[in-house]
């Protein structure tokens, strides 16, 4: 998979997350998002590193409570899809 379907299969998992609810009016919400989970991801990031990162933006970024939007669950699925995505 070559970087911009990274790109693209990245946002598609981040807006069915969609923790502000705007996906379907604004796809590119969440590429504020896309660069930075790509390169944890290529550097082995796990499941704990992927939540933090969740968390951190969705409390400083976003201003949402990160504890209510299961950021654990969307960090298993990253990290579980991470390997499917392959190298650019």
């Amino acid at each position: 998979m070559d970087l911009v379907d990274q790109q693209l299969n990245l946002r598609y998992l981040l807006n069915q997350w969609d923790p502000i609810g705007v996906a379907e009016i604004a796809p590119d919400e969440y590429d504020c998002m896309t660069a930075p989970l790509l390169t944890r991801l290529r550097s082995g990031a796990g499941r704990a590193e992927i939540s933090e990162f969740l968390w951190y933006e969705l409390e400083d970024h976003f201003g949402l409570d990160p504890a209510r939007y299961d950021v654990d669950a969307v960090a298993n699925r990253l990290v579980a899809w991470w390997p499917s995505a392959g190298s650019a």
